[in-house]
């Protein structure tokens, strides 16, 4: 009896050992996780998924078919994740986490942004539309080369925006999502330039140049960038400084201070800088 039940005891140790060696073997997954993050503007847009691939099959068709809701990858919900407040097609979006669900048909893409994170499938009974906190629709674009393997990426990087893309096979698909970026911007410039003490050059340099690529006062920006500029000037400040001079239309100030920025930018062996100023200088001295 004892020798059975040791015969027993083996058995089922080496039974469980066998599958404990089973679970521990790593093995490609059919559609990997996937993860992408983007500072658009001062907010980091991320956005996780999994990304099926098309294996001999047509999207639209045999995979995710026109008309059904599918889950935008695999797997468990993807999830876009705004860690401020957004503004998507008109709509704001607190910031916050969300189930990114589409729609897709041949002429029109319903995109879903819905706050029940437990979904699972395309087709969970706990999906309740109360739940979305934005729904729109946009059109995709036919892509020239066929993707294999669903993707989401950030295009059309701008300073306060950037458009999200979907692509699988010969479809894309695509939205924009827009952030606050000049209220934030200038309450620092605020806080720490026209209220601050002891303010840096590097400060200066920052609010001069924001005050340029937003076209505001151009004046004050020119203010700025001087007291960056007047003990310890960069050639990088330098440039900013002419082409602020530029577009208040000074054009011999411009072409002066850029000359300066050419003479610093040689000696730290910064060719672009260099470049940048004399394509600058041959533009302004048309306009002189």
């Amino acid at each position: 009896m004892k020798k059975k039940l040791v015969g027993l005891a083996l058995s089922t140790a080496l039974l469980f050992g066998a599958g404990a060696a089973h679970a521990q073997i790593a093995i490609p997954a059919a559609s990997p996780a996937a993860s992408i993050t983007q500072k658009v503007g001062l907010t980091d847009v991320s956005i996780s998924y999994s990304r099926p691939s098309l294996r001999g099959r047509t999207f639209g068709k045999d995979v995710v078919p026109y008309g059904e809701m599918w889950r935008t990858g695999a797997n468990s919900p993807t999830l876009i994740k705004f860690n401020d407040e957004v503004t998507i097609q008109g709509n704001k979006v607190p910031a916050g986490e969300y189930v990114l669900i589409t729609i897709p048909t041949q002429t029109e893409w319903t995109v879903i942004l819905h706050k029940n994170k437990e979904l699972w499938g395309n087709t969970d009974a706990r999906y309740n539309q109360a739940n979305d906190q934005l729904r729109f629709k946009v059109k995709p674009q036919t892509n020239p080369r066929t993707i294999e393997s669903f993707t989401i990426n950030f295009a059309n990087l701008k300073s306060n925006s950037a458009d999200v893309e979907l692509l699988w096979g010969k479809e894309i698909a695509s939205f924009t999502v827009t952030t606050d970026v000049d209220s934030k911007v200038m309450a620092q410039i605020q806080e720490k330039v026209v209220n601050g003490t002891n303010v840096a050059p590097g400060m200066y340099a920052a609010a001069a140049s924001y005050y340029l690529s937003a076209n505001k006062d151009m004046k004050q920006a020119l203010e700025w960038i001087k007291k960056a500029n007047t003990n310890d000037p960069k050639f990088w400040n330098l440039h900013a400084q002419a082409k602020i001079q530029a577009n208040l239309k000074d054009y011999k100030g411009a072409i002066k201070t850029a000359e300066q920025s050419i003479e610093l930018a040689k000696k730290e062996n910064n060719p672009e800088y260099v470049r940048m100023n004399e394509q600058a200088i041959a533009e302004w001295k048309k306009m002189k």
